[in-house]
């Protein structure tokens, strides 16, 4: 994930005022990480695994699926924007505003070399310390995908599948993952 900017501590409303220059701004533990724009491949990544929970969540009023850019404001100290992202159904995405998010059903990042160590470790741990459902990451390379739930000590490798279900009203959501990474 990008250099870390040397700052005592940063906070959202100094990320605020950063530009809107395509690069990635985001705070873990009051510490600024600078991610450049994502390469084709990885938003062709973001893409294809986008497609599977647009059609899901239209069929299941299970939560509110965004992709980055978007703030997740865990806190003053902690704002991140995953690649794709779901909130609970009592999120109201007409009216509401990132800042209104109060959790996370899934967070999802699709590793680039520059985001790998910090989405492994920094962002994961921040996750889970702040209670998110599941934690995705997926390294297209390997064509597999980590999950990661709150009480994990390590991450389960998923290499054929993997199967999303936020309620135990409705089906689960399941990917096959030679398909997802074939189209890649």
């Amino acid at each position: 994930m990008g250099m870390a900017a040397a700052t005592n501590e940063w906070t959202y409303e100094m990320l605020q005022t950063l530009p809107n220059d395509g690069n990635r701004y985001e705070i873990i533990d009051g510490e600024l990480f600078v991610t450049p724009p994502p390469a084709v491949g990885h938003q062709r990544a973001a893409w294809e695994l986008l497609a599977y929970f647009i059609d899901y969540l239209k069929r299941y009023p299970v939560g509110h699926g965004f992709f980055a850019p978007g703030d997740v404001i865990v806190d003053p100290r902690n704002v991140v924007e995953p690649d794709i992202f779901v909130v609970p159904p009592g999120f109201d995405p007409k009216s509401a505003g990132w800042k209104d998010i109060k959790g996370l059903l899934l967070a999802i990042e699709i590793l680039s070399p520059s985001t790998a160590h910090a989405d492994r470790n920094r962002k994961r741990i921040l996750y889970q310390r702040f209670r998110v459902s599941e934690y995705w990451i997926v390294d297209v390379d390997a064509r597999l995908i980590e999950r990661w739930r709150p009480a994990d000590t390590r991450a389960e490798t998923l290499l054929d599948s993997i199967e999303w279900q936020p309620s135990s009203d409705y089906p689960p959501l399941r990917i096959n993952l030679h398909e997802l990474f074939g189209k890649l």
